[in-house]
């Protein structure tokens, strides 16, 4: 039980990680152009706006699953 209790932990800590570095996404350049990059949809008619981050997704994805797959190990 205890292993359990450490993996939800450290994956509450990864979580709030990521979530306060995409808070800070529009001031923070080291992170790039996330959730601009080419690949995310992005459609714009009148007033209505229509954004999918597929780009995105995918990359965050990847290394979520790399992530879990060194704390597998």
């Amino acid at each position: 039980m205890a292993s359990l209790g450490k993996s939800i932990f450290l994956f509450g800590l990864a979580l709030a990680v990521v979530g306060l570095a995409l808070w800070a996404a529009p001031s923070a350049r080291w992170l790039g152009g996330i959730g601009r990059m080419p690949g995310d949809i992005c459609l714009r008619r009148g007033n209505f706006t229509f954004y999918f981050p597929l780009t995105t997704s995918i990359i965050i994805s990847i290394v979520l699953t790399m992530l879990f797959a060194v704390m597998r190990r």
